[in-house]
Parts: C-alpha cells; sequence; structure tokens
C-alpha cells in the first residue's frame, strides 16, 4: 500500500509527536527521554507547526513525517516497521524540492540516519562532542546542496 503525502495541520500535531516518541524509543534507545509526551505534544503543537513547513505521510494513518524551515530539516521520522519502503525518501524528497539548500543534525551513533543522508547527496561537515545539545549526545552537520 502506498502512503499519500500531505501537508500536516494542527489537528496531525497528537499522531505527530506520538509517532515522533515510539520512533526514538525504538530506534534511538540510547537517548534518554528528556520530556513527558504532554511536552513533546506542547512542542509540536505550538511551536513545530507553527513554524515549519510539515508533511506527513499516511496510509490509514500518519506513518512519518517531516518538519522543515528555510535552509534546515529539522525532523525525518518514519515508523520502524516502515523503514526501507521509500517513505523518508518521499518525505526527504519534499524538502528538497521546497530548498536549495539543507542543513541537518543526525547524532552520531545513528549509523542507519547518517547512511540514509548520505546516499541521497548530503555531506558530513562538522561533528560535535554534544555539549550544544539537550541529549549531551555527540552529532554531526550535514548538508545539500541542489546541484545548478
Amino acid at each position: 500500500m502506498s502512503a499519500l503525502l500531505r501537508r500536516a495541520g494542527p489537528a496531525d500535531a497528537e499522531a505527530i509527536s506520538r509517532l515522533f516518541r515510539e520512533t526514538r524509543r525504538a530506534c534511538l534507545p540510547y537517548l534518554a527521554e528528556l520530556h513527558t509526551a504532554g511536552e513533546e505534544l506542547a512542542f509540536f503543537r505550538d511551536r513545530v507547526l507553527s513554524v515549519h513547513e510539515v508533511w506527513v505521510a499516511e496510509t490509514e494513518a500518519i506513518e512519518g513525517f517531516c518538519a522543515f524551515r528555510v535552509g534546515w530539516l529539522d525532523h525525518l521520522y518514519v515508523k520502524p516497521w516502515r523503514h526501507g519502503r521509500g517513505l523518508g525518501t518521499a518525505l526527504l524528497a519534499k524538502a528538497m524540492e521546497k530548498q536549495s539548500r539543507l542543513r541537518l543534525w543526525v547524532f552520531q551513533r545513528n549509523q542507519a540516519a547518517i547512511r540514509f543522508y548520505l546516499a541521497r547527496g548530503f555531506r558530513e561537515i562538522e561533528r560535535t562532542d554534544g555539549r550544544a545539545n539537550e541529549e549531551g549526545e555527540p552529532d554531526a552537520l550535514f548538508e545539500w546542496v541542489r546541484s545548478r
């Protein structure tokens, strides 16, 4: 079953925040849970959906989402059981279609995400020790620039 891509709205905040929480728990188990489910819902409802362009991939339910703003991809999450089926690629393509340059942060331990971004034309431009992010986890900055 193929997924429909559509622009997210305020009514999607709960499903997006739940997907974010579930996916981080499954794919990034080394990260501490720093916020409650209610705090994450407020974050997505009040900040992400109001400042970012957010797109969702859905079949019968939302199975992935991306949130981007000028020059930055801040969130790209797909339910783990849907990995490798093109949802992440389709969501990333939406952001790349709308931007000529994107930067994003990836935790260094998230090798699957690093491989995903490298395969789609991103390049690593910086590494940090994690002191600047709230998780305290070493990360890397990646960048993609549209070819002329």
